[in-house]
């Protein structure tokens, strides 16, 4: 059996949990751009394109952890240990 390393599940807790980070980081990054682009070139219009890429690249990093969660689902899901059951959405507490 193959040994995973010791700190395996915190990096991968972190992987996680950087995706708020990540969205506002991307934003931020946008928005200088546009800044800087503004003051280079003179147009105004050139900060709003900032924005605009800066909010493209933060909706690009949800769709990719998304994709990076509904791949390891699908690979749970497919487990032999999983494969035979049922999902069962009744909820016994609410039967009265």
């Amino acid at each position: 059996m193959k040994k995973e390393p010791k700190l395996k599940k915190v990096v991968e807790g972190a992987n996680d949990l950087s995706l708020g980070l990540s969205m506002v980081v991307a934003v931020l990054l946008g928005i200088g751009l546009g800044i800087g682009m503004e003051k280079l070139f003179g147009n105004r219009w050139f900060f709003w394109l900032g924005v605009f890429w800066g909010v493209s690249a933060a909706i690009l990093n949800v769709y990719k952890a998304y994709k990076k969660q509904k791949k390891e689902l699908d690979k749970l899901a497919n487990d032999p240990k999983y494969v035979g059951r049922k999902f069962d959405d009744s909820d016994e507490e609410d039967d009265f």
